[in-house]
């Protein structure tokens, strides 16, 4: 049987808007049923409506007086992005929790969606730097608690300077690895820019280790008719307790978002052996996140590629 993990004990939420993409479903449904029991009036960015209101009812099975709310976002798509962007931007409610969570992992064929970026490196890092960048004023006015959602696949692969895109020769891991990369450099680089202009955001890192979660799925939007052959195997050493669950997955990055004390520049995962599961904990981070100068890379070339940009220090 799988050890139990107990959900990370959050503070009161009360008045606090929090943002939170992938929350419709899997550990993102977990956080965000936690986020809202908290008394956070949380805001669900989802491409699936009928999905999104799905969460809605089982969110307000656990906690019948949430606050929760959707917004259409499709994140493979810059003009959805600056669309969310403006409604937020219009609506006027600062941002006190961003939590960027949602992502794709394993498309078995290159897919470029009408943006032009490989749909892992799009999705996963650079829609949401875009995101990031349209709700600067709103995460500011709030004084936000940012947290990217890395993978432990961080702490794997390079990013491929030579072929962003993955034109010449895909693979689609080694995708997968890069995106997380670069959004994990982009954080942190924007917790340092943060501190040096005084812009009043922190930013923290999260993985959730490895366990069965909606990734490994079946996912035909992305062209995987079949869950990814490792999932039964995955399956399994979570049920042993040799992964984590589901629910455990989901704490580290609600740590990240509102332990107190919390200055960010932080990596948060579980704390079982390699970080592949158990209770969430501050981690070591891992040395691909490390180089400065990797970091001002993607920091450029995420603007460049985008069209959004942050204010200069």
């Amino acid at each position: 049987m799988a050890r139990r993990t107990e959900p990370f004990t959050l503070p009161d939420l009360s008045g606090k808007r929090v943002v939170l993409t992938g929350g419709s479903d899997g550990m993102g449904l977990v956080m965000a049923t936690q986020l809202a029991a908290a008394g956070a009036d949380l805001v669900l960015p989802v491409r699936n409506a009928r999905k999104g209101e799905a969460a809605i009812t089982t969110i307000r099975e656990s906690a019948p007086k949430a606050t929760v709310s959707l917004r259409s976002l499709e994140l493979s798509s810059l003009s959805s992005v600056a669309a969310l962007g403006e409604t937020l931007r219009d609506e006027g409610a600062p941002i006190d929790i961003f939590i960027g969570n949602a992502g794709v992992m394993n498309p078995p064929a290159r897919q470029v969606p009408a943006d032009g970026f490989e749909l892992q490196v799009g999705t996963n890092h650079l829609d949401h730097v875009a995101l990031i960048g349209h709700l600067m004023p709103l995460l500011r006015a709030g004084r936000a608690r940012v947290t990217l959602q890395v993978s432990i696949a961080a702490n794997q692969g390079a990013i491929n300077w030579d072929d962003l895109n993955w034109e010449r020769s895909y693979d689609s891991m080694a995708a997968y690895s890069q995106s997380k990369i670069a959004y994990g450099l982009f954080g942190l680089k924007l917790d340092r820019r943060s501190k040096a202009a005084g812009w009043g955001i922190t930013v923290d890192l999260s993985h959730p280790g490895i366990a069965p979660t909606n990734l490994l799925a079946a996912r035909p939007e992305i062209g995987r008719a079949e869950p990814v052959r490792w999932r039964p195997l995955i399956s399994l050493f979570s049920r042993l307790g040799v992964l984590g669950t589901v629910e455990s997955a989901a704490q580290p990055a609600l740590m990240a978002a509102t332990a107190p004390g919390d200055q960010g520049g932080r990596f948060y995962g579980p704390d079982g052996f390699r970080g592949l599961g158990g209770k969430p904990a501050e981690q070591t981070l891992y040395s691909r996140l490390q180089s400065s100068d990797e970091a001002r890379r993607v920091w450029d070339v995420s603007q460049e590629l985008t069209g959004v940009t942050f204010p200069g220090v």
